[in-house]
């Protein structure tokens, strides 16, 4: 046991801090779009040139510099304009230096393992724990290329940060490398330029309390009317006075539309993006806003009322429901999910398997959900799994970042709290202790579920293993109750065990002859049991 690593303690995970609706803009006149189309162009190119000068500044950045670019950018536009600029400018740097970060721990990652297989011998056989040597002395020297080939690009890319210089495309990079595969996306030249130009417009405004309806920019009425502040460059556009244009659509949130007009009639900040989904052919409006910190409720009380352990897998969710005791109630329930296709479609997919499982944690009526705090960003190296490509492929697919904040959103609409735990060993350790026993003629266990009940038994801060060791046998008082489940103060819980008996049922006797057992039904033993300690049920009585 001196090799497992330290378990972490679990956590009630914080809940979410905003909030994001939208709404289709239907009914747009010729004019709406070329009015859009030219905001959306001309902010765009500032945006860029923004942008590259914030690239420019690297980590000479200041508070300087930032009103600099802003007062730059006021004169072609307005004030706020240029704050949400900037704004955004400086969130599109801090994510592309986030991601360097973690390029370069990918690079240190793949670095070590390549260096650790070849300081083996060639053929060496590996171990649960790390990886062997490489097969043949062939693989070996290819290996040492790429290791050299790794190394060149960590420092390459240690030199960009210590630079402070970052990789930044304004409208994504995998679409700027579908122009060279036109084919492959099925797009034609003039398609991918829609395209590329509509992903580089910026329609968007932040949103300010204590002005009308909380945004001055890009402003929507409780009736549903919305108008924008034109820029400088483009008041001429504007039909109505103070250089503002409204469009002919009408917005209607179907979803929190309530929690929405109470805000703008409050003159509560709310920001808006407007932007055009070219496929489609349709133009969208979001609205989004903070919300106030919500203190989570305490792990305590998260645990009252048991617990619902889920295992997090490739195509479903397995999950298990667990009284406070950490018994296992009812049957195993499964929530599958199919992560092909396109990001809509697979966003889908979890979306509707986690509204399954929050509506099953109502009906139970527990107030916490266990789910393991995964994080595969280490797990992903090709150096690591070498010639497992689908399973690689299998845990790079899993949205796991994009799962939990899913669930903790959509758990906290319902006053459901998400109990994050370690995922250290739960597969391993649940289907060596509540696999095989809770298989039964009418139900069938695999390790999944198995794993959901060690996640939810850990959630609740009991050991994995059903039962402790028992107690000595010349004090049980002294060491306690041999269980791990029942609580204190729960009758019964020091009952009588069932009797041991010397042949398991239908077999022989041990002197091989057949025995005739009593007819009553009430025979009692007063003589102390010389069998050994036979483990008791998972099931809590009491």
């Amino acid at each position: 046991m001196g090799g497992l690593r330290k378990i972490a303690v679990p956590f009630v995970a914080p809940g979410p801090c905003g909030v994001a609706i939208r709404d289709r803009l239907k009914h747009l006149t010729a004019q709406d779009e070329r009015v859009l189309r030219a905001v959306g162009e001309h902010q765009g190119a500032l945006a860029s040139r923004d942008l590259k000068a914030r690239c420019a500044d690297g980590l000479e950045h200041g508070a300087q510099t930032w009103a600099a670019r802003k007062r730059e950018l006021t004169g072609v536009s307005s004030s706020r304009i240029a704050g949400a600029i900037t704004k955004a400018t400086h969130d599109q740097w801090a994510l592309a230096r986030r991601c360097q970060t973690a390029y370069i721990q990918n690079l240190d990652a793949g670095i070590k393992a390549l260096r650790h297989r070849l300081s083996l011998p060639v053929g060496e056989k590996g171990t649960k724990r790390a990886a062997g040597g490489y097969r043949s002395k062939s693989e070996w020297f290819r290996k040492s290329r790429r290791l050299a080939l790794l190394e060149e690009r960590h420092a390459a890319a240690v030199a960009e940060w210590r630079a402070g210089r970052v990789r930044v495309v304004r409208g994504g990079r995998r679409l700027l490398n579908t122009r060279h595969h036109l084919t492959e996306a099925r797009l034609t030249e003039d398609e991918w330029r829609e395209r590329w130009e509509a992903e580089r417009w910026f329609l968007a405004a932040d949103g300010e309390s204590g002005k009308r309806f909380g945004n001055e920019t890009v402003r929507v009425t409780p009736d549903g009317e919305v108008s924008i502040k034109l820029p400088v460059p483009l008041a001429h556009l504007a039909n109505t006075k103070h250089g503002r244009y409204i469009l002919t659509a009408r917005i209607g949130f179907a979803h929190r539309g309530a929690e929405w007009a109470d805000r703008i009639e409050a003159n509560r900040a709310v920001a808006y993006r407007i932007h055009l989904d070219v496929k489609r052919g349709r133009w969208y409006l979001t609205a989004s806003w903070q919300r106030p910190v919500v203190q989570t409720i305490p792990l305590e009380t998260a645990r009252a009322r048991g617990m619902i352990g889920v295992d997090t897998n490739a195509d479903h969710f397995a999950a298990y429901l667990l009284d406070r005791h950490g018994n296992p109630v009812g049957e195993p329930h499964r929530f599958g999910y199919d992560l092909s296709g396109s990001a809509g479609h697979r966003d889908a997919q979890i979306r509707h398997a986690l509204t399954r499982l929050i509506n099953w944690a109502r009906c139970a009526g527990v107030a916490a959900i266990g789910i393991e705090d995964l994080d595969f960003t280490a797990e992903k190296t090709r150096e690591k799994h070498g010639r497992r490509k689908r399973f690689r492929q299998l845990i790079s697919g899993m949205p796991t970042g994009k799962l939990k904040a899913r669930l903790v959103s959509m758990a906290a609409e319902h006053g459901l709290s998400v109990v994050a735990v370690d995922p250290a060993y739960t597969s391993l350790w649940g289907a060596q202790h509540w696999q095989k026993p809770l298989v039964t003629p009418r139900r069938k266990m695999s390790r999944h579920d198995a794993a959901g009940i060690a996640i939810g038994r850990r959630a609740l801060g009991h050991p994995v293993r059903r039962r402790t060791a028992p107690p000595p046998h010349d004090r049980s008082d002294r060491a306690g109750h041999r269980t791990a489940q029942a609580g204190p103060g729960t009758r019964e819980r020091e009952g009588t065990r069932p009797t041991a008996t010397d042949r398991p049922p239908g077999g022989p006797s041990p002197s091989g002859k057949r025995k005739r057992g009593t007819s009553a039904s009430n025979t009692v033993r007063d003589a102390p049991s010389t069998q050994q300690w036979v483990q008791d049920s998972p099931t809590h009585t009491g």
